[in-house]
């Protein structure tokens, strides 16, 4: 669970940060990141400001509005580093709509409540200076009282007056509110603002509007002329009434038509602009046919109104205007509180379904699907590596890639563990753990190798060598040697890889004298002789490394040095260089009695070690054999599991635990 503090922060506000709106920007970005900016705390507040160019690049990037196909909902979705940020802005984002939405919707009512306004203070001071005029011709002694003639004609006229004037100020809301649902319609659709201008300007809707208007007025003459209501007043006025519901309905009708053909294959904002503009269409031509209607009662009116005497028309006229100003007066207030409640009671058409909450989990990056597709691939590209990589491997694995190609296998080691290059002391592993697995490894080789040949006694001198370096023949002819030793048999060790010798760093001795300065002269035969810690066991370094090392090899001193050691020791190992790098293992294959190729798994490859066999088999060859070296037995190959003890490298002592081998 994540918790986010309530103050905001840099990193909370990594977008919106130090941002300062134009103070003339209202549009609703603007507006969005003014109340975005207010939700910082002061701390933050006074940094650099940015410009509204900047942040709005940043939004822009950062916010996606989507309509979801189909239906009236509208997604909003902010990208931000901050999980609070982000529900921040979605939320202000909806807000911002929503209020924009209201203001749009409310547009034309308080376009209607701005006039009323300031034609309520036009008539309210209209209607003051009416009322001083008349008391100031009072006062001046003018006429006091007017005669119930007068005073009703007067009521009469002011009456109509009054709804004269009402239906003017009515005339020019409709005018204004039907103006602005044009300019609208006229942006998304020109050709059909035309249309419809020529559909309500039919001369059949006309002469219904104005037979509507002459009904409506001979009424309200029926209501003002009678004095009492007597049932064929009442009569009179419901037939007006029902011709008037009448007309209405035949306008309705027709105005039905229209709205069919029109919405057909509009979108729902059309339709709805439509309405608006044919049933505003419609009230201002009504208003206007009821205007020109009124004006010519009140024109009828003022003929009257100047038969009267000459002494009473003055004070008729303030009369007059006193009461008309006094009736307009309350009919446009009653008008102005009621485009203040019909603008609070506008409805927007937005509702937010659901709010913006702070998201728990970063959408990016999608660390489970990554860590999935990163396991998937991982697997797939180990198998594939691995396919691939077995199918291009051409190195000998196991011992039957060995007996495959008809070549006899003396023995196989396992892996020494240990081995590295700063640890010599695994690599002569006999002498520190003679009963480890690889020690019993290589007495089965000694065995083996003991047993290659009828006449076992003759079998005396044995060359170690690989197919290339790092094999393993050093570590294999040390151990061998250890092995003939511990057998209580007389063994020596000579080091004859002359050009990359290090069979003296397993021995930690000093690599001179060897024999190659006893073949010069520079040493006797005592000198280059050195014992080892293990009992019977001896070895002769490689000495100085001459420019020539196959000539020395390949010379009669050679030979005869082999013979003197014969003589003196049960056996003799010889530890040579790589047979197929240079030719001095070849030459002394052709000396010993027998001749060992040590190939390391996994590393040597099937036709090098064919090859280097190639080399050893000549006529006068002696190969008895190769050893596998390195042999991992643990791997899967089940035909070698047997019980072995594992030997690994002890801390602190030797630890020996029992495995399924």
């Amino acid at each position: 669970m994540v918790k986010y503090e309530e103050s905001a922060t840099p990193e909370k506000f990594s977008l919106i940060l130090n941002f300062e709106p134009d103070s003339a920007d209202d549009n609703p970005l603007s507006q969005s990141v003014k109340k975005l900016k207010s939700a910082l705390s002061d701390e933050y507040k006074n940094a650099a400001p940015r410009s509204i160019y900047s942040i709005t690049q940043v939004l822009f990037g950062s916010v996606a509005i989507e309509q979801k196909r189909g239906l009236d909902i509208v997604e909003i979705t902010v990208e931000s580093p901050s999980a609070y940020e982000a529900a921040l802005i979605a939320n202000t984002y909806a807000d911002a709509y929503r209020e924009l939405n209201l203001q749009y919707n409310r547009q034309q009512m308080i376009s209607v409540k701005k006039f009323l306004d300031q034609q309520r203070e036009e008539k309210l001071n209209e209607l003051v200076s009416a009322e001083e005029n008349l008391k100031t011709y009072q006062e001046e002694g003018g006429i006091i009282e007017l005669g119930e003639q007068a005073k009703a004609l007067i009521e009469q006229m002011t009456d109509f007056e009054s709804k004269k004037n009402a239906t003017k100020i009515d005339l020019t809301i409709s005018e204004k509110s039907l103006a602005q649902y044009k300019d609208e319609l006229a942006e998304q659709n020109p050709k059909l603002k035309d249309y419809l201008e020529n559909l309500t300007t039919e001369p059949y809707l006309n002469s219904l509007q104005k037979q509507i208007a002459e009904l409506q007025t001979k009424r309200d003459l029926v209501k003002v002329n009678a004095s009492n209501r007597s049932a064929d007043i009442s009569k009179t006025i419901a037939d007006y009434d029902k011709q008037i519901t009448e007309l209405q309905d035949k306008v309705k009708e027709k105005i039905s038509i229209y709205r069919a053909g029109i919405f057909a294959s509009s979108p729902e904002q059309i339709k709805q602009l439509t309405q608006k503009v044919l049933e505003e269409q419609i009230r201002y031509q009504s208003l206007s046919s009821s205007f020109n209607e009124l004006d010519k009662i009140v024109k009828s009116y003022e003929k009257r109104f100047n038969q009267l005497p000459k002494r009473t028309i003055d004070l008729a006229r303030l009369q007059r205007e006193k009461t008309g100003f006094e009736k307009l007066y309350l009919l446009v207030e009653e008008k102005y509180q009621e485009a203040l409640i019909n603008e609070q009671s506008t409805p927007g058409n937005v509702l937010i379904i659901d709010q913006a909450r702070i998201p728990r989990e970063a959408s990016k990056p999608n660390r489970k699907l990554i860590v999935l597709v990163g396991l998937v691939l991982g697997v797939s590209l180990g198998i594939g590596f691995a396919l691939v990589k077995n199918y291009f491997d051409n190195s000998v694995k196991t011992p039957e890639d060995i007996t495959k190609k008809n070549i006899n296998v003396l023995a196989w080691i396992p892996k020494i563990e240990g081995i590295n290059s700063s640890n010599k002391e695994f690599e002569f592993i006999f002498a520190k753990r003679p009963d480890s697995i690889p020690s019993e490894a290589f007495r089965a080789l000694r065995t083996r190798i003991q047993f290659s040949k009828i006449d076992s006694h003759k079998l005396k001198t044995i060359l170690v060598t690989s197919s290339t370096p790092r094999e393993g023949k050093t570590t294999v002819s040390v151990n061998l040697a250890g092995s003939f030793a511990h057998a209580n048999k007389k063994t020596i060790i000579i080091d004859c890889d002359l050009r990359k010798p290090r069979m003296h760093t397993l021995f930690e001795a000093k690599r001179f004298p060897g024999f190659t300065d006893y073949f010069f002269g520079q040493a006797s035969y005592e000198e280059i002789v050195q014992r080892s810690k293990v009992d019977n066991l001896s070895f002769i370094t490689a000495g100085t490394i001459p420019p020539n090392p196959s000539e020395i090899i390949g010379s009669v001193q050679m030979e005869q040095f082999l013979a003197k050691l014969k003589k003196e020791y049960d056996y003799v190992i010889i530890d040579s260089p790589p047979v197929i790098a240079v030719t001095d293992s070849e030459i002394l294959s052709r000396l010993v009695d027998a001749s060992i190729l040590v190939v390391s798994a996994n590393t040597t490859e099937i036709d090098l070690m064919e090859k280097s066999v190639e080399l050893l088999k000549h006529e006068h060859g002696s190969f008895i054999g190769v050893l596998l070296n390195n042999f991992s037995y643990k791997s899967g190959y089940g035909s070698y599991y047997k019980y072995y003890y594992y030997y690994s490298q002890p801390n602190n002592g030797a630890t020996h635990k029992k495995e399924k081998v």
